[in-house]
């Protein structure tokens, strides 16, 4: 493998331009307007009989048994129960027929709400429990520009992000999640972070996601941030050139700080083994308290306690086209949303009565 490297985010080169709109899998090659949901939207089935057009029963009759299908007696969890295995076999035929859609992106919105969201959401519920604040901030329409910290050795925290914004923002959005150019030359790996939406973290594509009304988070510590030793936990890293200030004035798009809370323990990082690290060609190799030393079981995560906030937006709608280009206001701007991240993350940490509970 070769030596991971993160794409500078301001970095404009373009990679070959991609058709526009969606493109769907295994049909005719045509396009339909990007972000248009999936194909094949399963209808409820109708109900059978005529229980819900029966009269009221008189003072001397007794309810007639409900039924959902035919007089099977087995009421609406039948119903519901034959709903379900109608939708599945319908999510079934249509994944093996290829008659679904992905965007220009990757993208597969009805098997990340049908599939993926129901692998991720236990652990986020269930072992992080993570708890979500401020998620009005986040606007119902039109692009914003998510900007969180960056920690825990292993990238969960931008899972768990995106959990967050699709299981609680009340206007159903969405997260597209920026990530480096490690992440898709992964096997698996790959196929997976674009089946979720993940992009590159480029200013191109950063761009058109922003133009298309898209959520997009980004996480500018990178490397630096999620690789740091245990003892520089919550401490902000740099958050690079600004780039991804300048992508959200080219917009007018709001910039939304998130902190999260949690995610630096999971995984204690104790030390670094570099010659591991340029061998497998890695940005760096973590050494825990229980990996490599337990085998698989040293990659389980601590099961900590989460919280994920989201901040008041930054507008950046009221400036001069130009004002993308101008190194002092991205310092500012960039300068304004760290600080504001590093001191909620303070105080989250004060208000926090344990790492585990």
């Amino acid at each position: 493998m070769a030596d991971a490297k993160v794409i500078p985010f301001d970095d404009d080169r373009s990679r070959g331009s991609r058709g526009a709109g969606s493109r769907r899998r295994g049909g005719p090659a045509e396009s339909a307007p990007v972000g248009e949901g999936p194909v094949g939207d399963v209808q409820p089935l109708p109900v059978r009989g005529a229980a819900a057009q029966d009269p009221a029963p008189g003072p001397d009759e007794s309810p007639a048994p409900r039924s959902a299908v035919g007089d099977g007696g087995g009421g609406d969890q039948d119903g519901g129960l034959e709903r379900r295995l109608a939708a599945g076999l319908s999510f079934l035929r249509r994944r093996l027929t290829g008659d679904y859609e992905v965007d220009d992106f990757g993208y597969d919105a009805e098997l990340t709400d049908q599939v993926l969201m129901s692998l991720l959401r236990p652990m986020y519920e269930k072992y992080f429990r993570v708890e979500v604040k401020g998620v009005e901030n986040i606007p119902a329409e039109g692009g914003a520009l998510i900007v969180a910290n960056h920690s825990g050795t292993l990238p969960l925290d931008g899972l768990m992000m995106q959990v967050a914004v699709h299981d609680h923002h009340p206007a159903d959005r969405h997260l597209r999640l920026l990530a480096a150019d490690l992440v898709f030359v992964l096997p698996v790996v790959n196929e997976l972070a674009r089946k979720l939406g993940h992009t590159l973290a480029c200013a191109e594509d950063a761009e058109r996601l922003l133009a298309q009304g898209e959520l997009v988070g980004v996480m500018p510590e990178g490397f630096k941030g999620i690789g740091k030793p245990f003892g520089e936990r919550y401490k902000l890293q740099r958050f690079g050139r600004g780039g991804f200030v300048s992508t959200a004035l080219r917009q007018g798009a709001p910039i939304v700080p998130c902190s999260i809370v949690g995610a630096e323990e999971i995984y204690p990082m104790i030390g670094n083994s570099k010659t591991l690290a340029r061998l497998l060609g890695f940005p760096y190799f973590p050494l825990t308290p229980t990996f490599p030393w337990l085998g698989p079981l040293g990659a389980v995560p601590l099961p900590t306690k989460w919280t994920i906030q989201f901040g008041e937006p930054i507008p950046t709608d009221g400036y001069a086209p130009e004002a993308a280009e101008d190194p002092v206001l991205m310092f500012n701007l960039t300068d304004q949303v760290r600080e504001q991240i590093q001191h909620t993350l303070y105080k989250l940490l004060v208000q926090r009565r344990s790492v585990f509970f």
